[in-house]
């Protein structure tokens, strides 16, 4: 099948068509398998479409979510920049990072910890619906781990796909146990580009 080099319709379709090639049967329901493939295709890598992680029903509570108007709350800008936020904005959500927000940095500086882990204690106490976007730091996964656990505070929803060497894989195995809702990518890969990708493939599911 030939396709116009400048037709970014058509490179999708046929990438959409060599990666459900490219799929082994998986467990997944539909909807699941929708989220799985664009991870893929943020990757290039149709091996990690078995390491991707649904808590119970997961896609439609985020789905549910987005529909209520919820914030989309990332580590990164990189993150930030990467999610639809024309479509985002048509169900009154918008995309908000603090890692720049000034009260983080001065709180980073006073307390030695990390900008990741003060601006996930800034954002958690935002009292509109959200969904936080984990994609580049462990430590900001960690943190809101330790913030539900620890302090009681509600999570509606995680996605954590953290990338490196150390603490990704581990803070991604954390996630997995808990009993929030997530969907998570296991194992050291990951990062913004993934995390986008999940998040872009839910809000793409939203007229269904």
């Amino acid at each position: 099948m030939e396709i116009e080099v400048n037709n970014p319709t058509a490179i999708e379709e046929k990438s959409m068509q060599i990666i459900a090639g490219a799929l082994d049967k998986l467990d997944c329901t539909a909807e699941e398998l929708i989220t799985i493939k664009r991870v893929v295709h943020a990757t290039a890598e149709p091996e990690l479409a078995r390491q991707v992680r649904f808590s119970p029903d997961a896609v439609n509570r985020a789905k549910n979510l987005l529909r209520q108007g919820a914030d989309i709350i990332t580590d990164v800008s990189m993150l930030q920049a990467g999610i639809n936020k024309v479509k985002l904005a048509e169900y009154g959500g918008q995309v908000k990072c603090f890692i720049a927000d000034s009260e983080v940095r001065s709180q980073a500086e006073k307390t030695g910890l990390t900008r990741s882990i003060m601006a996930m204690r800034k954002a958690i106490k935002l009292k509109q619906p959200k969904i936080f976007a984990i994609g580049n730091a462990p430590t900001a996964l960690f943190e809101l781990i330790r913030l539900y656990q620890l302090e009681n505070q509600a999570i509606d929803f995680l996605i954590g796909t953290p990338v490196g060497f150390v603490g990704a894989a581990e803070s991604k195995a954390e996630l997995n146990k808990q009993d929030f809702p997530f969907i998570t990518l296991l194992g050291r890969r990951g990062g913004s580009a993934v995390a986008a990708a999940i998040v872009n493939s839910l809000l793409y599911q939203l007229a269904d």
